[in-house]
């Protein structure tokens, strides 16, 4: 292997990564926005899941606190775990409380997780760090 084929596939991934990265960004910091804003929507559906608006604005600080996160490059794969977990109970609800389609959810918790596995290399840096 010479080394212009090995770097093929970190420049491939490097390419996905932030292309995920602004993707994601672009989706959490729209949601968490709006739910910071007070969007009636939002309001609304909050209300619907019954746990109170409190939720929204603690959703809303860990969507925007994520997205800026995925920029960060030690934090792009713990924030993009973070935002995974979070979608993945946004979609629980969507089946089971609100009773709608969970189809954004689900896109945006496989895309948070291929930029998790994309950026695993820096997990244990980040273990590291915080044990």
């Amino acid at each position: 292997m010479t080394s212009s084929q090995t770097t093929v596939p970190g420049k491939g991934r490097n390419i996905a990564s932030w292309i995920l990265r602004v993707l994601l960004a672009a989706a959490f910091l729209g949601a968490g926005g709006a739910k910071l804003a007070g969007v009636p929507l939002m309001i609304q559906v909050f209300d619907q899941i019954g746990v109170g608006q409190w939720f929204r604005y603690v959703t809303a600080l860990v969507e925007i606190s994520c997205a800026i996160a995925l920029f960060v490059p030690v934090l792009t794969a713990p924030a993009a775990l973070l935002l995974g977990v979070t979608t993945f109970f946004a979609l629980l609800t969507h089946l089971f409380i609100l009773h709608t389609s969970p189809a954004p959810a689900v896109v945006l918790l496989v895309l948070s997780f291929v930029l998790a596995w994309l950026q695993r290399h820096r997990l244990p840096q980040v273990l590291k760090t915080v044990l």
